[in-house]
């Protein structure tokens, strides 16, 4: 039977990336996004460029609920997955003081709520298989405070405090936890910018880096990825 990830975000960027490369190495692939469109044609592609594997798709918006508890049973009514990828997020620029009411709620219900309510579905039966790795993407903004960051940067040191308490509550289980933290990557958040795109990094060493987390021996885990542009932050 062929291993299985899921990835929240799966139809763009890092998410994309992501269900490509574990893809390429045999594993059964469950993702969600809140655009249909977006996801009927990453199924396509992913089954002609994988016609001996599976993968499962969901128009969901995470930052509801009941949608991520309704993705969670999808995918536990086939599966209990070995990797789960954490990564539905969305980014709004502004300042605490002055960003726009709403920008918070937003941020932290896809940002991490979606996170905290889609682990507690599968953390059950992980702990009774003893066994799975968690991954968490956060961001650079959750280590260190920048202009502009506002209400996202709140959400990622919470995404990174999440990951922390999830790897001291599980690593007895067996169960492996690991937050990523990239700096400034070339995805759809940064469309329009005046950037060349030589100062962003590639979403595909984004996805070289967790599989080879994943890929440790049982008795070693990387417990945080710090992923920076050659040249620095922007």
């Amino acid at each position: 039977m062929a291993k299985s990830i899921v990835v929240t975000g799966g139809t763009k960027g890092i998410g994309r990336a992501i269900v490509q490369k574990f893809a390429k190495e045999g594993f059964d692939v469950f993702t969600c996004a809140r655009n249909g469109s977006d996801l009927q044609q990453l199924k396509a592609e992913f089954e002609l460029d994988f016609p001996n594997q599976n993968i499962y798709v969901m128009t969901a918006d995470l930052s509801i609920k009941e949608n991520v508890n309704e993705f969670a049973q999808m995918v536990k009514g086939l599966v209990i997955p070995d990797v789960i990828i954490n990564n539905t997020g969305i980014f709004l620029p502004g300042a605490i003081h002055s960003e726009p009411d709403g920008n918070f709620e937003l941020m932290m219900q896809t940002n991490l709520f979606s996170a905290y309510y889609l682990t507690r579905a599968f953390i059950s039966a992980l702990v009774e298989r003893k066994s799975g790795h968690i991954f968490s993407i956060g961001s650079i903004a959750g280590l260190t405070a920048y202009a502009n960051g506002g209400s996202y940067a709140i959400s990622k040191w919470a995404m990174l405090g999440f990951t922390k308490c999830l790897r001291q509550e599980l690593k007895d289980f067996n169960i492996k936890v690991t937050s990523v933290l990239p700096g400034a990557t070339f995805t759809a958040s940064w469309e329009g910018a005046d950037i060349p795109v030589e100062r962003f990094m590639k979403v595909e060493d984004i996805a070289e880096s967790v599989w080879s987390a994943y890929n440790l021996s049982p008795y070693s885990v990387v417990e945080e990825i710090v992923i920076r542009p050659q040249l620095g932050d922007l």
